[in-house]
């Protein structure tokens, strides 16, 4: 059984930093594809970060240079190291994962879910 559990949200002001964890029970080197995506209120939950089982990453373009998504295999925890936050980065989050290799930033390609950890910056 897959189970995903986030933790790390938080409120900041804009320009701070928070690290997002996602701990999988189960071995995550197993998942093809790992990632975040989040959901602002009244708006459609959108693709954050990929990683892949080759280490390659995918980043949506609002957040590039800033936020990095990494996994510890040894810990079966997933990352995502937030800086220079903003405002419109204020949405709950979400982990995923899939065994499929065919994922993307579409959430439609991930199979498994955690609940979300909300994320509030504030200005």
């Amino acid at each position: 059984q897959v189970q995903l559990v986030e933790s790390g949200g938080g409120s900041v002001q804009a320009g701070g930093s928070l690290t997002l964890s996602c701990a999988s029970f189960g071995y995550i080197s197993s998942y093809l594809c790992m990632a975040w995506f989040r959901q602002a209120p009244g708006k459609e939950r959108e693709g954050v970060s990929i990683i892949r089982g080759d280490g390659s990453t995918t980043y949506t373009d609002s957040v590039k240079g800033r936020f990095t998504i990494s996994q510890d295999n040894a810990k079966n925890t997933l990352y995502l190291q937030m800086n220079s936050l903003k405002p419109e980065d204020t949405a709950m989050y979400y982990c995923a994962a899939t065994f499929s290799p065919l994922c993307s930033l579409n959430r439609n390609t991930f199979a498994y879910w955690g609940q979300g950890t909300q994320v509030t910056v504030s200005s």
